[in-house]
């Protein structure tokens, strides 16, 4: 599924950037290193990790319960970032870790004033039991995704 993402997904993302690209917020300005698999992702010289994090943890901490691996909740935190950023509509975007795994499913762009906002949920399935969470983030100029409380 990466490996889809970073070849055809492109297109998407850069669509998505041209599209989106008058959206603004306050970013949070973190910094990280970079995350394999969303590479052509980013803009402005910034890290596929400033995306991320920018996502202050997403709806999947909303999921406090579930207790995941860093690696699984970078997974899934990856899995936010492009649904929300390249999805369309209601499609799934999938992720899978160390007995656990997940969807994530973006609503349909909508604006704010001037920026771009989605609504999305995320479903985890660990042990064969599926918890959701629901959220909603809106994009900043720099193309990170910040989450409205």
């Amino acid at each position: 599924m990466a490996r889809a993402f970073a070849s055809g997904g492109r297109i998407a993302v850069v669509a998505s950037a041209v599209l989106l690209a008058g959206c603004g917020t306050t970013s949070t300005g973190s910094r990280g290193t970079a995350i394999a698999g969303l590479g052509g992702a980013s803009t402005r010289g910034a890290s596929s990790a400033t995306y991320i994090e920018a996502l202050q943890g997403g709806v999947i901490a909303r999921l406090g319960a579930i207790d995941l691996s860093k690696s699984d909740r970078q997974r899934a935190l990856e899995a936010e970032y492009r649904a929300l950023e390249a999805a369309p509509g209601g499609q799934p975007v999938a992720w899978e870790g160390h007995n656990v795994s997940g969807s994530v499913v973006a609503a349909a762009p909508y604006q704010v004033g001037s920026q771009n906002c989605r609504q999305y949920s995320h479903t985890v399935t660990v042990k064969g039991e599926a918890t959701t969470a629901r959220g909603a983030a809106c994009r900043n100029a720099d193309g990170s995704w910040s989450p409205l409380t």
